[in-house]
C-alpha cells in the first residue's frame, strides 16, 4: 500500500465518506482475559467453541450458520443465543488494537458484522445510535432494532439522529439485549428482508448513498457474508471501495471485480500500524 492510499483511506474514514466494514479478522489479537485463549470470531473458531472444542461433521464445518442451524434443530434456538451471550456478553476479553485505533478516529458510521461489544465500548463516552439486526421476530415488518446511547445507558428509539455516530451491528450483540443473526434460518429471513429493503432503516438508506467502504478483517469466499455485504453497501459510490485480503483467492478476485472493490493485498494490522498477532 502506498502512503498516499493510506492517507486517503484514513481521511475518508475520518470525514465519513469511507465507511469501515468490520469482520472477524480485526479481533485476531483479542484474548480471554483469564485463560489467554483467542476470542472465537471467525466461522471455524465459533463452531469449535459452540461444540465444546470439537469439530462437527464436515458438512456442518462449512460455515457457522449451518452449524448453528444444526444446534438449533437439536436443542432449540435459545441454545445458540445462550452460547453467543456467554461468549460475548459474559466473558472478559482483552482490548483489541484495532478498536483502540478506531476509537481515536471515531468514524461517524461503522458497520460491524462481529457479535462482540468492543465497537460499542469504543463509543461508550459519546452519545450514539446502535442498529441491531433481528430475524424471525413477529409483530414487525422490519429486521432491526434501534437504540440510543446517552452516555450512561441504551434506550429504544424509533428514528435515527444522523448527527450522532451510527453503529450498525447486523449480526447482533449481547448489549443492551442479546439478539443475534446466527443460524441459516436467521440469515435467510434477514437477507430476504435486506433485499426487500426492510433490514435497513430509512435514514441509513439516505446516509449511505455515494459512500465508499473499507472492508477490514474479512474474507469474501463465503456466500452468506457476501450476500449481506452486497446489500449493506447498496447505492455505494463507484468504485465501491477497498478490502484488505493479504492472499486473495481467484474466487475473491472475481467477486471483488464484479462488485467494485479494490483488493489491497496487505494486512489490516499493518494498515493501523499495530503488531500483527501471532
Amino acid at each position: 500500500m502506498t502512503p498516499e492510499l493510506r492517507a486517503k483511506l484514513i481521511a475518508g474514514i475520518t470525514d465519513g465518506s469511507i465507511v469501515p466494514y468490520i469482520g472477524p479478522g480485526v479481533l485476531a489479537d483479542v484474548k480471554n482475559a483469564a485463560t489467554g485463549a483467542p476470542i472465537p470470531a471467525d466461522s471455524d473458531s465459533l463452531i469449535y467453541a459452540m461444540n465444546d472444542g470439537k469439530p462437527m461433521a464436515p458438512k456442518l464445518m462449512y460455515e457457522f450458520p449451518r452449524a448453528a442451524m444444526n444446534v438449533e434443530l437439536k436443542r432449540g434456538r435459545t441454545a445458540v443465543t445462550k452460547f453467543l451471550t456467554r461468549t460475548y456478553g459474559e466473558t472478559a476479553w482483552t482490548r483489541g488494537a484495532f478498536h483502540d485505533w478506531l476509537k481515536d478516529i471515531a468514524p461517524p458510521y461503522v458497520i460491524d458484522i462481529n457479535r462482540d461489544t468492543q465497537l460499542q465500548d469504543s463509543y461508550a463516552d459519546a452519545p450514539h445510535t446502535l442498529i441491531v439486526g433481528i430475524a424471525r421476530i413477529g409483530g414487525t415488518d422490519y429486521r432491526y432494532k434501534l437504540y440510543r446511547w446517552d452516555g450512561q445507558a441504551y434506550s429504544r428509539v424509533e428514528s435515527i439522529d444522523t448527527s450522532l455516530p451510527v453503529l450498525f451491528k447486523p449480526m447482533g450483540t449481547p448489549r443492551p439485549e442479546p439478539v443475534y443473526i446466527a443460524s441459516d434460518a436467521d440469515y435467510v429471513d434477514f437477507i430476504t428482508e435486506l433485499m426487500g429493503g426492510f433490514s435497513i432503516p430509512p435514514e441509513i438508506k439516505l446516509l449511505r448513498q455515494g459512500k465508499q467502504y473499507l472492508l477490514m478483517g474479512m474474507r469474501l469466499n463465503r456466500d452468506t457474508e457476501r450476500m449481506v455485504m452486497a446489500d449493506m453497501i447498496f447505492s455505494a459510490a463507484k468504485p465501491a471501495g477497498w478490502v484488505f485480503i493479504a492472499e486473495p483467492t481467484a474466487k475473491e478476485r472475481r467477486f471483488c471485480a464484479r462488485i467494485g472493490l479494490e483488493i489491497i493485498e496487505s494486512d489490516v494490522f499493518e494498515f493501523i500500524g499495530a503488531a500483527q498477532p501471532a
